[in-house]
């Protein structure tokens, strides 16, 4: 079955065969809290012969997600502790996240804003609060970088980028905007010579971060997508999650950096999965995940080598998941030291 459509209910999921009619009661339950939506592109890559199927364990609901787990949070990684005002997280000096919107062409079920994003979410920056975030980005002359997350910003219409990057471009001291995405993913033909056009300032380096976590989900039309910004002289990164059932082997790790190298999209974060509330299924520990990372290191190119790294909950920033930073201090506990150098819990006590 081709979709055409987009799938946004447990309805949907159900007549393109992709749950069954048994689950429904605990999936309304999953759909009542968490946002559903696989575009086609999606649906298409999907194998229903396969239980494990690798892009429907990232978009369908699972009522796994039911149980949450100790130490999992709404906020996992403190953007709330971090916002200034509407819209902004301010937790390095250098950078801020702008989070124009909260609506995703898809709702990965892992995600780590997934408390926020949805129709039922957080929403739009109106025109007041949006005028109010680039007030404060235009404020704090530090500030170097404006990255655009939410949510997925290239939802949003030609029209509204070219707003938004108008407004950056009268910031002189921003030198550099990116964009975090699925789009050249998950709804390829939108990455068209207008949204490209809109994502350009004059003054400005505009990098795009491309969300992609397995080699299947780098289609030709993906590829295009991706081929249409590289050339048209926008920079690419990677970011992925290591996630249990969906990437959880230095084979298909491989693959899908070497993947993005061939595509002009250089890897940069491998995140270890954030403690949202009901992502249990998903996580690996963090020995499996330096275990996987480490049997990389000789098998593909430096340039295929993404930085793995952690999310330290309560917004104390990054961490790489490496001996230096993080420790084991028994109990499945770890010390993990941030950019300041302070020391902080993993998993947080109480």
């Amino acid at each position: 079955m081709n979709a055409v459509k987009p799938l946004k209910s447990v309805d949907d999921l159900l007549q393109a065969g992709l749950v069954l009619p048994g689950d429904r009661v605990m999936l309304d339950e999953v759909a009542a809290r968490y946002a559903i939506a696989l575009t086609p592109a999606v649906t298409r890559l999907i194998d229903r012969a396969d239980p494990d199927d690798p892009i429907a364990r990232q978009f369908v609901p699972d009522a796994a997600e039911l149980t949450v787990a100790p130490g999992e949070r709404a906020d996992p990684i403190g953007d709330h502790a971090h916002s200034p005002v509407e819209g902004i997280v301010h937790r390095y000096p250098d950078r801020v996240l702008l989070k124009a919107v909260h609506i995703c062409p898809v709702y990965c079920r892992f995600c780590f804003r997934r408390e926020m994003v949805g129709p039922q979410g957080l929403g739009t920056l109106d025109a007041a609060a949006m005028q109010k975030a680039f007030d404060y980005i235009a404020d704090h002359q530090e500030i170097w970088e404006v990255i655009l997350t939410g949510g997925d910003p290239l939802v949003l219409s030609a029209r509204r980028l070219t707003d938004i990057m108008e407004a950056l471009a009268a910031i002189a001291h921003v030198k550099i905007v990116r964009f975090h995405t699925r789009v050249p993913v998950v709804d390829p033909e939108k990455i068209d010579a207008a949204l490209i056009a809109a994502l350009k300032a004059s003054g400005k380096t505009v990098y795009v971060a491309l969300h992609a976590n397995h080699p299947s989900e780098l289609t030709s039309e993906a590829r295009a997508a991706c081929a249409r910004l590289v050339d048209a002289g926008i920079a690419m990164v990677s970011q992925s999650v290591l996630l249990k059932g969906v990437n959880d082997d230095p084979d298909v790790l491989a693959e899908l950096m070497k993947a993005f190298v061939e595509i002009r999209v250089k890897p940069y974060y491998l995140h270890h999965p954030d403690l949202a509330p009901g992502t249990g299924h998903f996580r690996l520990t963090i020995d499996e995940g330096q275990r996987i990372v480490a049997a990389l290191r000789g098998r593909i190119s430096g340039l295929c080598q993404p930085a793995y790294i952690l999310d330290i909950p309560g917004g104390h920033g990054k961490a790489i998941i490496s001996d230096s930073a993080i420790r084991a201090t028994g109990d499945d506990c770890y010390s993990v030291s941030d950019y300041r150098g302070g020391e902080h819990s993993y998993p947080p006590a109480g």
